[in-house]
């Protein structure tokens, strides 16, 4: 029953300003319909073989529905370059990288966020918002 949920929520949304909805992993019918009439798709990877292989899967169904999309590596300071290679590769922006930072993972062991306690974090979020906000309003695409 995802997929109608999410349409459901889709609809609902508000019609101007940014929204931000917040797909489950993999690529089955709920990402689909989550990115579907997305602005822009911002995925999340790990820099590990199994982060590269999902993100390459997601990528191809990302491309095929036509939204934009960026990456975001999650404990980059873990794991290979593959992710990055990849991305290269593909001329996928990394739009952040997110290294491992213990801090972080003790924060949400506690269920807070980590841009609360860490608003350095906070700043660098809103920075890619806005980045991704202005390429949109100077004609690569439309608004968030």
């Amino acid at each position: 029953m995802s997929v109608p949920l999410i349409s459901a929520v889709k609809r609902s949304a508000r019609k101007s300003g940014t929204v931000i909805l917040d797909a489950p992993p993999g690529t089955a019918c709920p990402l689909a319909e989550t990115v579907d009439g997305s602005d822009y798709v911002i995925l999340a990877t790990e820099p590990t073989p199994f982060g590269l292989h999902d993100l390459e899967i997601t990528v191809k169904v990302v491309s095929q529905i036509g939204v934009p999309h960026g990456v975001i590596i999650n404990f980059a300071s873990t794991g290979d370059k593959r992710v990055n290679s990849y991305c290269e590769k593909m001329k996928i922006p990394i739009l952040m990288e997110i290294p491992f930072d213990k801090r972080i993972a003790e924060l949400y062991s506690r269920g807070i966020s980590f841009t609360e306690e860490m608003p350095e974090w906070k700043e660098k979020l809103r920075a890619l918002l806005d980045s991704i906000n202005n390429n949109f309003r100077e004609g690569r695409g439309r608004c968030l």
